[in-house]
């Protein structure tokens, strides 16, 4: 077969792949499935996809179509060729706006679409907890809802025209045909005249409508997606006595790419919502009571109704990028609902405010009825939409498990169901996760189990069997939006009847003969209870590591915590940082889940002693950019930086290192010794001739500049104190580190005077290396060694009372990570790590408590971009940069939403990352600086930052620190 996949890698229109990473890579998506494919291929055309439909058919194996990959029920797992459409078929073809209509490539992301329709005043409705990196043929394949579907619909509502590739090669469109063509085409001997001879037979029986009506799920329910939408095209023309045409579109919604190859879909727009918007949140002591109120409210003209419980909130508060989001929450509720209304005035709006929250008090179900408005909104809605990632937060192997997630019912049924549901669960000693979509009778319901016991595994299919038996009952749907896939599509005999199941099958067959379109969905569907991602009862892999990393519970444990959301799949065109080598290589080992999937499969399934002695791992990492983006802006936190350190400690141990790696990691050493002889050091930087011999020597891109030492380091500038006050509002120690030190001095030398002036008294640390370049590196000891040292010379000196503040965020930042997972004496770098701040975040707080004043800065009118190191922005937040430099009165500060710069310490000085460095800072940040006059003051904090920015724009960047010292009235 190897060779069978190399012969069609030569000729293939695209990417093809069937190395072990890429296939450890794509063993999995967003569910609890695990299969090893065969291979991983990237179509660039419709040519290169009927090549691989015929490779399928030659070869006896399967083709699972896959966008974002983030699919709940198994639906992108499978063991043929995984076909990635999300790296090439990304274009946005032709928009309609006269009809409304947009048509473009299943790999469009849907937010970025809206993106782009949003100046002509139409968007497209249909909005997932995920569409920021979910894509429309993704959408199109689940039948995708949202928070959005209570006011227009799920994407079966929208989608008009689908251009397909068949499974024998033909080339198909289905679009809204008369009777009259549908009945011509079913004659044909065509393999799409096949298929609506099949289907005008067989649902132009009585017998057979009457089968759909009774078993499919009711028709309120407008969230469903249990096998084929058969019941759907019973409402045309060619079925019933409605006039509307019968479109296929309907019955490929929903089939989770088992029927079909999809090329270009064309979707049905709408015009964009009134821009006057209130979100209400009424909080609840419990579920039932919140569950009464879902038909209260559902009684106005609501936009969004979304319900979330206690688990998914007290997740929120372990998160550092969504705890500062709980502001609206109340007390301890059981459960809160979001209920968004909006409307075309501030006054209307009012009206629509007071009638729900009339109703709402009345009901007396809520204790507490907030409304949030503008920025507070989406702050809510970002909280709601990273429910399924938080979930993933869970320390240990008990996970709240997608199985039953998925079930709607009608509204009126919602209250009993989940009583029922309750009672069942209870039975079980269970207690579930509730959160999302109670406007539409759909809430993701999560049994907590772990699935590595065969008990586990056990109630894993009893509970799904006895809930899918409670929404028969109920004739409600088992899967809303999320399908069918592996989990749910075993009891669909039992859910839409053994007839119905029989004629899915028959459709199945008509378009897919040879079942090559991701066979095992949806119909003859592989067990629920097998494929799993771990082995049931298996003894876990010994791993011990060097790190502390007891916060979840082992380095195995941290990259099981990826649940395969995808969040770090979003582009740059997104918020957040997360993960800047993706957006620029759109490969999907440059993500966050890419490199925890390839540490997870490396680390269980490695046979060799030393299991991080890996190139798949070695390959994964190498453009990890250690930006920390991951441990905020993942909702599951999976902190990718700090596994990267350890696994390069671990694959030090049997792999050389090289001199470059060498000589970066001990930078700090070789800094202080030049800096003792600034002149010479400098002229050998600057000579072309010896720096190409320090750059080829150093690993380092010639088109780099070598930062130059400062002409005196701070420790010798300092040796001239600043004359002493009578009078001090407190003190305070400045972490003057290498960098400020040696190649920054006037920095450290500004944070000095600026603190002394205001009326601080300085006690200067500048002695110690905070073991920054020895952590990016995977020198461990030493930097253990470094850390361990610095903590015992701090312990005595440093306190809430007297803190810690530091100028280089990699620097200062580290005593509240890597700190904790390498100190000997844990509580030391616990109370330091309390009272370490970046002098931002310090200045900031003053300013607050009126220790600051306005009056001591200049009146002068400035204009300032601000760029923020990434572990600033990870541990820390922007805020405190812009807060401190709005304090002089006629200052204008505004922060460049520009992710990572792309340098990220040595990472871009280095030849083999220099392209990609510089491609990062391209994406956002160059564009922006690119744009600014003259007269506007550039801020960047971190020192490798204003490097790049300096390569990259030609301007340079000042500290914050700086800009703020010269604005300071002498005093």
């Amino acid at each position: 077969m190897e060779a069978r996949l190399a012969a069609l890698e030569y000729k293939f229109e695209g990417d093809l792949f069937y190395d072990e990473l890429h296939k450890d890579m794509y063993a999995t998506d967003a569910s609890v499935y695990r299969k090893l494919p065969l291979a991983v291929a990237y179509p660039r055309s419709e040519e290169a996809i009927r090549q691989l439909i015929n490779f399928a058919k030659k070869n006896n194996t399967s083709l699972i179509p896959r966008t974002a990959g983030t699919s709940l029920a198994g639906q992108c797992v499978g063991e043929g060729i995984v076909v990635d459409v999300s790296r090439y078929f990304t274009k946005i073809i032709e928009l309609n706006e006269e009809n409304r209509t947009v048509t473009v490539q299943p790999g469009v992301i849907r937010d970025e679409l809206n993106e782009f329709l949003e100046p002509y005043g139409l968007f497209f409705g249909p909005n997932t907890s995920t569409s920021n990196r979910c894509m429309i043929g993704g959408m199109v394949g689940n039948n995708s809802s949202g928070t959005t579907s209570i006011k227009y619909g799920v994407t079966r509502d929208k989608v008009l025209k689908l251009k397909t590739i068949l499974s024998n090669g033909e080339v198909c469109i289905f679009q809204p045909m008369t009777k009259e063509a549908f009945i011509t085409k079913s004659l044909e001997n065509s393999m799409e005249g096949k298929i609506c001879s099949l289907l005008h037979g067989e649902l132009s029986s009585e017998v057979t409508k009457r089968e759909i009506r009774n078993e499919f799920p009711k028709p309120q329910i407008h969230r469903r997606n249990t096998g084929y939408a058969l019941d759907a095209l019973l409402d045309s023309e060619v079925f019933s006595e409605n006039k509307e045409q019968i479109n296929l579109c309907k019955l490929l919604c929903g089939s989770e790419g088992t029927l079909a190859f999809t090329t270009e879909i064309t979707l049905q727009l709408d015009i964009l919502p009134p821009t006057e918007t209130a979100l209400v949140v009424a909080q609840y002591n419990d579920l039932s009571h919140c569950l009464k109120d879902v038909l209260v409210a559902m009684k106005h003209d609501l936009y969004t109704c979304e319900l979330m419980d206690d688990v998914i909130l007290d997740c929120t508060r372990k998160n550092k990028m969504y705890d500062p989001y709980r502001f609206f929450v109340q007390g301890n509720p059981k459960a809160l609902l979001l209920l968004e209304l909006k409307a075309n005035t501030k006054e209307e709006l009012s009206h629509k405010l007071e009638a729900l929250i009339r109703d709402l008090v009345n009901s007396g179900n809520s204790y507490v009825r907030p409304v949030l408005k503008g920025d507070e909104i989406e702050m809510a809605m970002a909280l709601r939409k990273a429910g399924l990632g938080l979930l993933g937060n869970m320390v240990g192997d008990n996970k709240a498990v997608a199985c039953i997630e998925d079930t709607a019912v009608a509204l009126e049924d919602l209250p009993d169901y989940i009583d029922e549901f309750n009672t069942l669960l209870d039975s079980y000693n269970q207690k579930a996760v509730y959160y999302a979509h109670a406007g539409a009778g759909e809430l993701h319901l999560r049994p907590i189990l772990n699935l590595k016991t065969s008990e586990g595994v056990s109630y894993f299919r009893k509970i799904t069997t006895d809930v899918a038996k409670l929404v028969k009952k109920y004739k409600g749907s088992f899967s809303g939006e999320h399908g069918d896939g592996i989990v749910r599509g075993e009891f669909l005999p039992m859910l839409i009847g053994e007839s119905n199941y029989q004629l899915l099958r028959k459709v199945k067959q008509v378009f897919d003969p040879q079942n090559i379109f991701n066979p095992g969905k949806i119909v003859d569907p592989v067990k629920m209870d097998q494929s799993l991602r771990y082995e049931t009862d298996r003894e876990e892999p010994q791993l011990r590591t060097f790190m502390n990393f007891e916060d979840t519970l082992g380095i195995l444990p941290l990259a099981e915590n990826c649940n395969g959301s995808g969040d770090c799949r979003k582009t740059e065109r997104a918020s957040g940082m997360m993960c800047p080598s993706y957006h620029a290589t759109r490969e999907e080992k440059d993500t966050t889940r890419g490199r925890a999937n390839v540490l997870r499969e490396v680390l269980t399934n490695s046979s060799t002693i030393n299991k991080f002695n890996s190139e798949e791992l070695k390959e994964s990492m190498d453009l990890c950019l250690s930006c920390k983006a991951c441990a905020s802006e993942c909702p599951s936190n999976v902190n990718i930086a700090a596994a990267k350190a350890e696994f390069q400690y671990q694959y030090n141990k049997n792999n050389r290192v090289s001199l470059a790696n060498r000589l970066i990691a001990k930078s700090s050493i070789y800094n202080k010794r030049a800096a003792k002889f600034p002149a010479i050091s400098n002229w050998l930087f600057r000579s072309s001739f010896t720096s190409a011999i320090i750059k080829k020597i150093g690993g380092i891109a010639m088109e780099r500049e070598i930062p130059l030492v400062s002409t005196k380091s701070f420790s010798k500038i300092y040796q001239t104190p600043l004359k002493e006050r009578v009078t001090y509002i407190s003190e305070v120690y400045l972490f003057v580190d290498e960098f400020s030190n040696y190649l920054d001095a006037h920095i450290a030398q500004d944070s000095y005077e600026l603190l002394e002036k205001l009326g601080y008294k300085v006690h200067v640390v500048d002695t110690l290396d905070s073991a920054r370049a020895l952590i990016s590196k995977g020198f461990l000891k030493e930097a253990k060694k470094a850390v361990n040292f610095n903590l015992d010379f701090l312990k005595e000196k440093i306190s809430s009372e007297t803190p810690l503040l530091g100028i280089e965020p990699s620097a200062i930042l580290g005593f509240r990570d890597e700190y904790l997972r390498l100190a000997d004496d844990i509580d030391t770098a616990g109370k330091i790590s309390r009272s370490a701040y970046l002098v931002e975040e310090f200045l900031a707080e003053e300013f607050k408590k009126g220790h600051i004043k306005v009056d001591s800065f200049t009146s002068e009118e400035k204009k300032i971009k601000i760029h923020v190191h990434c572990h600033q922005k990870a541990l820390s937040n922007q805020k405190v940069t812009f807060d401190i430099l709005n304090i002089p009165l006629h200052y204008n500060p505004t922060i460049i939403p520009s992710g990572c710069c792309g340098m990220a310490g040595s990472f871009g000085y280095e030849k083999a990352h220099y392209a990609i460095s510089m491609k990062i800072g391209g994406l956002k940040l160059f564009p922006a600086i690119d744009k600014l006059g003259d007269d506007t003051i550039i801020a960047a904090n971190g020192t490798s930052c204003r490097h790049q920015i300096k390569d990259g724009t030609g301007r340079e960047a000042l500290h914050p620190i700086t800009i703020l010292r010269r604005a300071l009235i002498t005093r």
